[in-house]
């Protein structure tokens, strides 16, 4: 039905075979984006080889392919959701109109501009392209779609998503009924245990309660993909997605404590020896082990190649000498996954190793306690709940048997093999964060009155909503998509560095337009957007800063 005077005419009726028209636009923006990787590589290639220095010299259009893949990529796994859909009669009009939005604002952006950033914008020109090889942007299923962004559809869009209000998602999500009833059972929690209390804990600046980790524990959080025979669920990436989306719409704190365990199962499981899984990965699955990944040091950033924290062997065993910034949840965790630089006359890559390095859990007042360590908080903006830390090490202890693989120089090889994860569950997260600032500004949007009426019944309010919801849904699909590579034993690094490059600027997008729907309250800190807003803002630089996943991800492409 239609809301507060909006005239929903039959304007707003779908695209008449709106899934084949999606199909037959794929090939047109797949040459496109073809022959954009030609010109990079031309521009790039040094006797016969791709060069880095070239590559870096030609920054603005490596990353502008690495948006414009993403893209690409996005287009072709909505076209694949509404298929799936289709076949099992549920696409409806909510679906329609996601997919009809979504494809022309994308298809607009990817002829006119795509947005990097909300200051940089990268056009066909900057990627080498000419108006020729754009003419194909003239085939008529792509120019029907690019004009399916209309204000009457955003506005129907938003009609049925107030109908809708309350759901998991606007729109079906086209998983299997295991992983939404794995969805309800978490967003059931979050919205019970985690919500409620969030906004307190962020602006109180505390660790997420005890409590709390207990409580995921029994849920089986931490051990969702580990194996049932070391002490886990052995449950999908997949269904480590919806978790974690779930959680995060709750709280990114809370979304974000399985991160920890996840990146040191996969460690484990992908370069541990049998005795270290055995010894490990059970308490891990458990919540009785709680961990950190000690990677970042003060002066090299995403550099890791670079690292200076040494390891030295001591006897049988090892002494870490060497300063961590940036250590998510690092006072009150059990074990440290520590990279450091053990073999001698090394300054790059192929000398550091990864420890196993377990510590005695701190407290606030005193967060480490070990001889040889020490350390303190970062106070931050936002992603309060487990808290940062810088961490010294001066010759700490670490057992000889704790040398991840037993074998020295594999370090940076294994912490490579994580990655796809990582980057997997962080757009898992930002999926979470950008459906909260949604709600938020939804339900803000639906109660405030100005000029006798809601606002979400202005078209620019209610426009914001509609592009959160459809930019959402991108986001998901391409992350599912990248799970379920994952799940098939398929190599997925690209598709989870897109998901997590799109993902974080949907999210920061998201929450930025929630807070301006809020207006002047938004910039009130007892508003919860004002957190949102916060906590979306590291998504763009953890696990892989938006421009390093976009050299990443270019580069890939070039292979």
């Amino acid at each position: 039905m239609p809301h507060d005077g909006q005239d929903l005419s039959p304007a707003t009726a779908l695209m008449p075979g709106l899934t084949a028209l999606v199909a037959e636009a794929l090939p047109p923006v797949e040459a496109l984006l073809a022959r954009a990787t030609e010109c990079l590589r031309a521009l790039v290639t040094v006797e016969g080889k791709i060069s880095a220095r070239a590559l870096e010299a030609e920054q603005r259009a490596a990353h502008g392919l690495a948006w414009l893949a993403t893209y690409v990529e996005s287009l072709r796994q909505m076209q694949g959701w509404a298929g799936r859909l289709s076949e099992a009669g549920a696409f409806g009009e909510m679906e329609g109109l996601i997919l009809q939005i979504g494809c022309a604002e994308y298809l607009c952006q990817i002829a006119g501009g795509i947005p990097m950033n909300q200051g940089e914008v990268v056009r066909p020109a900057d990627l080498g392209l000419t108006a020729e090889d754009l003419a194909g942007l003239a085939a008529p299923a792509v120019t029907a779609l690019m004009g399916g962004n209309t204000t009457a559809a955003r506005a129907r869009l938003v009609a049925l998503m107030r109908e809708n209000h309350g759901r998991a998602t606007f729109g079906a999500t086209g998983l299997d009924e295991e992983l939404e009833m794995i969805r309800d059972q978490f967003r059931r929690y979050a919205d019970d245990k985690i919500a409620p209390r969030a906004h307190d804990w962020h602006l109180k600046d505390e660790l997420i309660p005890m409590e709390v980790i207990d409580e995921l524990a029994e849920m089986g959080v931490f051990g969702l993909t580990i194996p049932e025979n070391l002490g886990g669920l052995g449950l999908s990436k997949a269904s480590m997605v919806v978790v974690t989306e779930e959680l995060s719409r709750g709280y990114i704190g809370v979304g974000s404590l399985g991160t920890r365990s996840e990146i040191a199962a996969e460690l484990i499981l992908c370069g541990g020896t049998d005795e270290q899984k055995t010894k490990w990965l059970p308490g891990l699955a458990s919540g009785e082990i709680l961990s950190t990944a000690v990677f970042t040091e003060p002066n090299t950033g995403s550099d890791l190649g670079a690292l200076r924290t040494r390891a030295r062997r001591a006897g049988d065993d090892w002494q870490i000498t060497g300063n961590k910034t940036w250590i998510t949840h690092a006072a009150r965790t059990h074990v440290m996954t520590v990279l450091a630089r053990s073999v001698d006359g090394t300054t790059d890559y192929r000398g550091l190793s990864m420890f196993l390095a377990e510590k005695t859990p701190g407290t606030d007042d005193t967060p480490f306690v070990d001889p040889g360590l020490s350390g303190g908080e970062i106070e931050v903006l936002g992603y309060r709940g487990m808290k940062e830390y810088t961490v010294n090490f001066d010759g700490f202890t670490v057992k000889g048997e704790n040398l991840l693989g037993g074998v020295e120089g594999q370090g940076f090889k294994q912490l490579m093999q994580t990655f796809e994860s990582a980057r997997i569950q962080t757009a898992a997260r930002a999926i979470g964060v950008a459906q909260n600032a949604l709600e938020v500004g939804m339900k803000y949007a639906e109660d405030r009155i100005q000029f006798g009426k809601p606002l979400i019944a202005f078209p620019r309010v209610a426009d914001k909503l509609a592009m959160m919801a459809v930019e959402i849904m991108m986001a998901r699909q391409l992350t599912y998509f990248s799970a379920w590579q994952k799940d098939h034993d398929k190599r997925c690094d690209l598709e989870a560095g897109m998901a997590k490059l799109l993902g974080a600027r949907v999210a920061w997008a998201a929450a930025d337009n929630a807070l301006q729907i809020h207006g002047g309250n938004g910039f009130a800190l007892e508003y919860q957007i004002s957190r949102i807003l916060c906590d979306a803002r590291i998504l763009n630089i953890f696990e892989g800063a938006g421009e390093i996943q976009a050299q990443v991800i270019a580069r890939r492409l070039l292979d």
